[in-house]
């Protein structure tokens, strides 16, 4: 049976552990952890942080969904708006696509302490300069070393494809897990991105079976072709009933997690009225 989990990257203005304890209030099963600034930037996320998130998991109960190790905001220290994943796996700078690697291992290594069974990863943009051949030639590079990483920790890499990135739909996304040939390797299935690209969701479902390492949910106004902006369930235009029947028809069993990270101002009532819209499908 599907499970529900929050993510805590709504809970950018309370620590890591106040985000997790927070988020168990609501009623959910799951957490996941963002990792990134404020929560888990790994650079700067020790061996004191993990004990002081162990320690707000063993208290509420929650298991951890996944690690959301997408993006990499804290390595600027004044972030351009459109930086979201950089430094990226498929960045031409060798330098800084190793950056990226090294970090997403720290992310694999978090999994394992704290039982998360996957982390996902997003490929980013090529950039100018770039072009999408070449920008391939470095995702691949780059996966070979974090999947041998993640092999050795037993936790999977769930590609998360969207609009405009190099990965940024279902086709794109089945046909690098294919070709890459590793057990190990999936999709972190964001019904949103889905959607907004222009999807049918049972499909995209369907044709993802054996293959999900987790799933995203928010709701988009407009669906099909919408805009990708991450709204509570219910506030758009996304049919949650068609999400979960699929699911069930292939005998997916683990979290769907809310990613709301458009509400931090509000970020408890994101969780309250999310839990409330979904409670009805698990």
């Amino acid at each position: 049976m599907v499970e529900l989990a929050f993510s805590t990257n709504a809970y950018t203005r309370h620590s890591l552990p106040e985000a997790v304890r927070r988020i168990a209030d609501h009623g959910y099963a799951g957490v996941e952890i963002l990792g990134d600034d404020p929560h888990a930037y790994f650079p700067s996320f020790g061996d004191e942080e993990t004990r002081s998130l162990r320690e707000a998991l063993d208290e509420t109960g929650l298991d951890v969904s996944n690690v959301n190790a997408n993006t990499a905001m804290g390595y600027y220290d004044d972030a351009p708006p459109s930086a979201f994943f950089e430094p990226s796996v498929v960045n031409a700078d060798d330098e800084l696509r190793e950056w990226r690697v090294e970090y997403t291992k720290r992310a694999i290594d978090l999994a394992e302490a704290v039982g998360a069974p996957a982390v996902c990863v997003a490929t980013g943009r090529p950039l100018p300069g770039n072009p999408p051949e070449q920008a391939r030639e470095y995702l691949d590079q780059s996966l070979d070393a974090i999947l041998d990483h993640a092999e050795s920790k037993g936790v999977e890499v769930g590609i998360e494809f969207e609009p405009e990135l190099l990965v940024e739909c279902t086709d794109e996304v089945l046909e690098l897990i294919e070709a890459t040939g590793r057990d190990s390797l999936g999709v972190n299935l964001d019904v949103g991105h889905a959607a907004v690209y222009g999807e049918d969701l049972g499909e995209t479902i369907r044709r993802s079976a054996g293959h999900i390492t987790g799933v995203h949910l928010e709701d988009i106004v407009g669906g099909r072709r919408g805009k990708h902006y991450h709204r509570i369930p219910g506030e758009g235009d996304l049919d949650f009933g068609t999400v979960f029947d699929a699911l069930d028809d292939i005998g997916y069993d683990g979290f769907a997690t809310l990613e709301l990270y458009t509400y931090p101002d509000e970020p408890d009532r994101a969780a309250e009225e999310a839990f409330d819209a979904l409670a009805q499908y698990v």
